[in-house]
């Protein structure tokens, strides 16, 4: 067996900072690979990983390189580049057998008793201590150790910088569109917030065949992303000082006065969660995307008729069938990563990375380590 590495990982401390440290991360054991992360994205919720209980080893997308693989490892070997992916069905509790391997109930820790989605306690070191990592990935570090499970073997052609965003914000909002709300050719689709999910929604509306796309944003650079992206009308509520109720008007205007068959909410507002309820049509879904918490209030009137409020996880993600798609979108072209990725960082840029993300410079933001394909 090979010995641990070490490498610079983001430690969260749990108080709302983080430190970047050196971890210690051991060799494979049975059914586990560890990875050389070459370029992992950021999300949001990377920015509140900051505030869970901590010593945490932070990121939870990545792309990167395997280093060595562990006894009974047959789909993968060392030097093949992959894609690490947080939602791991394992095919045996009840919403896997349902078909419903987004909501694993050993991913989150439902079933105890069918195992972790994580290797055996102790894999990665923290100053001789164990170290959690964000979503069992921990990918704002030079290595990281994971389940075999958790790998999907990456085509030559993508380079990571891309691909290390296909693993969450991409597949969450591409999958919003294509599984959950299973947009079809000649739907209207309108979008509120444009950052990384809210585009990635764009396209996959886009890809299945929209007619009308209503970018929805107060931010005007994020409105110029969507139209590059796929949009086809955008609404600016700063400029027109547009109340929620006079928002869901405008929505209907571009919609033969009927509201959007698909309405799709990724603030992160708290506020603004049932807002896709106003904008979407009778009969329609409206669908929460951003994970929004804390209060929120909706006014019922007096007629709304089989509207669909859905909060879908990780777009309805498959990966055996989702991967391959995206990476066959991207092949394309049909899937535009690299309009997605707006700016790029190395490791010790990590505070400035994550304030473009809050400020919205940043549509994704990706940090290279030393040799990203």
């Amino acid at each position: 067996m090979s010995a641990p590495l070490q490498g610079a990982a983001a430690i969260a401390h749990g108080n709302g900072q983080f430190t970047l440290e050196t971890i210690s991360v051991r060799a494979p054991g049975p059914g586990e690979v560890r990875v050389r992360i070459d370029a992992a994205g950021l999300c949001h919720t990377d920015h509140q990983s900051l505030g869970w209980p901590g010593p945490l080893v932070m990121g939870h997308e990545g792309a990167g390189t395997v280093e060595s693989v562990g006894d009974g490892v047959r789909h993968l070997a060392a030097g093949d580049a992959v894609l690490l992916n947080w939602a791991i069905p394992c095919g045996r509790c009840p919403q896997c057998l349902r078909g419903r391997g987004s909501l694993c109930e050993r991913t989150h820790g439902v079933d105890a008793t069918l195992g972790s989605s994580a290797p055996a306690a102790g894999h990665t070191l923290w100053r001789g201590q164990p170290v959690e990592r964000a979503f069992k990935l921990g990918t704002f570090a030079e290595h990281t150790l994971v389940r075999a499970e958790a790998l999907t073997a990456l085509p030559a052609q993508l380079p990571a910088r891309h691909a290390c965003i296909l693993g969450c914000g991409v597949m969450t909002g591409v999958g919003a569109a294509v599984n959950v709300a299973q947009v079809q050719p000649g739907d209207t689709v309108a979008v509120v917030g444009c950052g990384g999910v809210g585009l990635s929604v764009v396209q996959g509306a886009r890809l299945a065949g929209a007619a009308r796309i209503i970018a929805i944003d107060r931010r005007p650079a994020a409105l110029q992303r969507a139209v590059a992206l796929g949009a086809t009308h955008t609404l600016e509520p700063a400029a027109d000082d547009l109340t929620a109720e006079q928002l869901a008007a405008a929505v209907r205007a571009l919609t033969d006065g009927r509201g959007a068959d698909h309405a799709f909410e990724a603030t992160g507002v708290a506020a603004l969660a049932f807002l896709p309820l106003k904008l979407c049509r009778n009969g329609g879904n409206a669908v929460q995307l951003s994970g929004a918490h804390g209060p929120a209030a909706v006014e019922m009137p007096q007629f709304w008729w089989d509207k669909r409020y859905l909060v879908p996880l990780y777009g309805g993600c498959l990966p055996e069938r989702d991967f391959p798609r995206l990476f066959d979108w991207a092949a394309r072209g049909e899937l535009q990563l690299d309009r997605l990725v707006t700016h790029t960082y190395r490791l010790d840029q990590l505070q400035q990375a994550l304030d473009d993300l809050l400020s919205g410079r940043s549509a994704k933001g990706v940090i290279l380590f030393d040799t990203p394909r």
